[in-house]
């Protein structure tokens, strides 16, 4: 029995040293299942992009701008599926999906940002080929969910990726009582309106130029161009690609031996000489039958006139200026070069196309090398991924070049591939990355005077 002194006005008994120290262990138990149960709707990766180390330290209008690869994943048909079942089994199948599809997008190096219904928003901001493993990651990880609904009686599901390159915003957006981390930015929307292309030429997997270009490395991947059109909701012409990797195996190898034949043809068809098209295309054709763009474009051949296609030519523009008038008055004439290039090539002209070709590549050279002191001078803060973006565009058309010096290819599309190479990327990079550049540079000087 305890005295009077053990336990003095009858208070109750002091806690044990054991005791105490098992209380902080269940506190800390507590705090750590809750930090695990946020990081389920807010990535702890997402938080380190913007920053952050503690969910706490977000703040509503809090951003951070970088640039990173965007995937953008859907499900075909998902209406009409979904209205043929139960809201429970949507729930379901959903879950289902979602969970096979997640480690896939993990296992590369990507962070999911969003869920948005059947639709996955992942974020790869370390490089655009994880971005590529992990949407052909998720392809042949399909496949892998199908065989399982064969089995148990259920229809497979048909999913378009789309996926873009470029600068982003992320932050937090909402009201002080609710808000969301999410990113934002055109390099979004063209993701998403690049798989909703996919619906419409057939295929699973399509990427911007910008994304081909970020590229440290293409060659392990199964590329080939697919079209070059103004994409819904934005003013310049993309060039877009598709990503075959995940085709069945004989598809994928007729695809990769009829690419330049392919791409001829898709040269022909843009520039008009639908008879010529036509040929190619039926050859593509011949080699695998069930490569279905070949196919829509054979089909839309006779929609077409013998010739007269479309201008590939596109002088300067006052909308590609950027602001910073060394840029572009080097852009301008760089284009004009380019445009001068395309010309000669276009009418088959092979004198002295050596020099032309070498006084362009020396164009690009001095430019970007006077752009990356200007950003190294002003400590820009996303100088590597410009650069990176310089390097990529220098292998091209080393590349390319390379092509043209061979003479082995058509001059048709050698003439359409200068085009997509070097005069619509120097007006999209004017118009994107080095508006960016630009933006950074007034700030900057605006902050010193």
């Amino acid at each position: 029995m305890n005295s009077r002194h053990d336990n003095p006005g009858g208070a109750a008994p002091r806690r044990s040293l054991l005791d105490e120290v098992t209380a902080h262990e269940a506190t800390l138990e507590r705090l750590k299942s809750v930090e695990d149960a946020y990081e389920r709707f807010v990535p702890r990766q997402f938080l380190q992009l913007m920053g952050f180390e503690d969910i706490r330290e977000v703040r509503l209008g809090d951003q951070v701008e970088q640039s990173m690869t965007i995937l953008f994943a859907d499900i075909r048909d998902f209406t009409n599926l979904s209205e043929s079942i139960s809201p429970q089994e949507n729930f379901n199948f959903l879950n289902s999906y979602l969970s096979q599809m997640q480690p896939a997008i993990a296992a590369n190096g990507g962070v999911i940002d969003k869920y948005v219904g059947d639709a996955i928003l992942a974020l790869f901001p370390a490089s655009a080929d994880d971005a590529l493993r992990g949407a052909v990651s998720i392809l042949n990880q399909l496949d892998i969910y199908n065989a399982g609904r064969h089995r148990a009686g259920y229809v497979p599901i048909r999913i378009g990726i789309g996926v873009n390159s470029g600068t982003v915003m992320l932050g937090t957006v909402g009201s002080a009582s609710r808000m969301d981390v999410t990113v934002i930015g055109d390099a979004v929307n063209l993701a998403a309106r690049l798989e909703r292309i996919t619906r419409e030429w057939d295929v699973s997997l399509i990427i911007s130029e910008h994304t081909l270009l970020s590229l440290n490395d293409p060659a392990p991947f199964g590329i080939r161009m697919i079209d070059r059109r103004q994409v819904r909701g934005k003013q310049e012409i993309q060039s877009i690609y598709e990503v075959f990797d995940a085709d069945p195996p004989s598809l994928r190898a007729a695809k990769r031996k009829s690419r330049t034949l392919f791409e001829t043809a898709l040269a022909c068809f843009h520039l008009g000489y639908a008879a010529d098209s036509r040929v190619m295309f039926e050859e593509c054709l011949a080699r695998a039958p069930d490569d279905r763009p070949a196919r829509l474009y054979f089909e839309r051949c006779g929609s077409i006139g013998a010739h007269g296609g479309s201008d590939i030519i596109r002088p300067w523009a006052d909308e590609y200026c950027t602001g910073v008038e060394r840029i572009d008055a080097e852009h301008c004439s760089l284009l004009a070069a380019a445009n001068a290039l395309i010309e000669k090539l276009l009418a088959n002209r092979r004198e002295n196309i050596g020099a032309a070709m070498a006084a362009l590549g020396d164009g690009l050279d001095a430019h970007f090398a006077a752009e990356e002191a200007i950003m190294d001078e002003a400590g820009y803060p996303l100088l590597l991924e410009h650069a990176r973006e310089h390097r990529r565009l220098r292998l091209s058309y080393q590349q390319f070049a390379a092509r043209v010096g061979n003479a082995s290819d058509d001059y048709r599309y050698l003439a359409f591939a200068c085009q997509c190479i070097v005069a619509d990327w120097l007006i999209d990079h004017a118009q994107k990355s080095d508006r960016v550049l630009a933006a950074f540079l007034q700030r900057k000087a605006a902050a010193t005077t």
